[in-house]
């Protein structure tokens, strides 16, 4: 098959974490032609989805990973699959990329499917199950953040629309600046913010469990760094071996059957104790520490998901 990525410059990746490297390695061991493009090169000409990128290869080398070829246009319809696996932040740059992708459906497979990644952004989906998702608020007046921090004391605050633990803060019982934060996040940006009760688990870690097609394969624990609150590998958070609970089996169980009916093939959702924080749908990551923890190939399993897709 002909597979498109459309990602951040696949040039400076880490091979040994990335899961974008990982899909493509695996995809090239079964022997299909890979595509790299990146979202500023995607386009909308007279009814034609078009994208300017490289067709390319990988290797397991550091320094000297991908071999690109010429640039070249391609027209996505003329491919089998498109990979959405650029990152946040999830502005209006991203949604029009989705909007894009969605014309081409019915034609070439995008995955995970962008109308659903569109309407269901990571921290958003969460509150169809209430009941397994700590207290939770979403709003921009201070006034009704206020309130919210006032029953649950002990809370974190971040930016609805981030990513990878930026701009995450926990404010405590004791703390003074939630006005400040307020007015700085405010003053640059028109997004709500997102408060949840602090969930003292997570000094024991936060739990990436991966979902490949609305099924759990396996989760890593990622450990916050000493005097940190957040867990996000990137602001040096540990992975770990860890395994899968009855807890977990039965968020899966209840979240997984939306998934697979919204074609979202690879999510990854983060768990710190018995509650479900976020279901990652955008460019989620995990698969290469669970592969090298646990032995489960779960690139295999992606693309077997897809392979019986088309």
């Amino acid at each position: 098959m002909k597979i498109a990525f459309q990602m951040d410059p696949i040039q400076s990746v880490n091979i040994n974490a990335d899961s974008s490297f990982r899909l493509a390695e695996e995809a090239q061991a079964r022997g299909h032609e890979l595509f790299f493009y990146s979202p500023d090169k995607l386009a909308y000409d007279e009814g034609r989805i078009l994208a300017v990128g490289h067709w390319f290869t990988v290797q397991r080398v550091q320094g000297d990973h991908v071999a690109l070829g010429p640039e070249v246009q391609v027209d996505l319809e003329e491919v089998d699959v498109v990979w959405l696996r650029q990152d946040p932040p999830f502005d209006m740059n991203y949604i029009t990329s989705t909007h894009l992708l969605d014309r081409l459906k019915g034609k070439t497979l995008v995955v995970n499917d962008p109308f659903w990644v569109r309407n269901y952004p990571e921290k958003l989906l969460v509150l169809d199950f209430p009941d397994l998702t700590p207290p939770t608020m979403i709003a921009r007046d201070l006034g009704t953040i206020k309130s919210f921090k006032a029953r649950h004391q002990d809370v974190i605050l971040k930016p609805l629309y981030g990513n990878g633990g930026a701009g995450v803060f926990r404010l405590d019982a004791n703390d003074r600046n939630l006005s400040s934060l307020h007015e700085l996040f405010t003053g640059f940006s028109r997004e709500p913010l997102i408060m949840q009760k602090f969930l003292p688990d997570v000094s024991a870690g936060d739990k990436r469990v991966i979902l490949v097609d609305g099924e759990a394969v396996g989760a890593i624990n990622r450990v916050p760094a000493e005097g940190e609150t957040r867990s996000n590998m990137h602001v040096g958070g540990r992975p770990e071996k860890i395994g899968l609970t009855e807890r977990d089996l039965e968020i899966c169980a209840r979240i997984g059957p939306l998934l697979r009916e919204k074609g979202q093939v690879f999510v990854g959702i983060d768990v710190i104790g018995n509650y479900l924080t976020e279901i990652n749908v955008t460019s989620p990551t995990g698969i290469q520490e669970l592969e090298r923890f646990d032995g489960i190939n779960v690139a295999e399993k992606i693309w077997q998901a897809i392979e019986a897709k088309l």
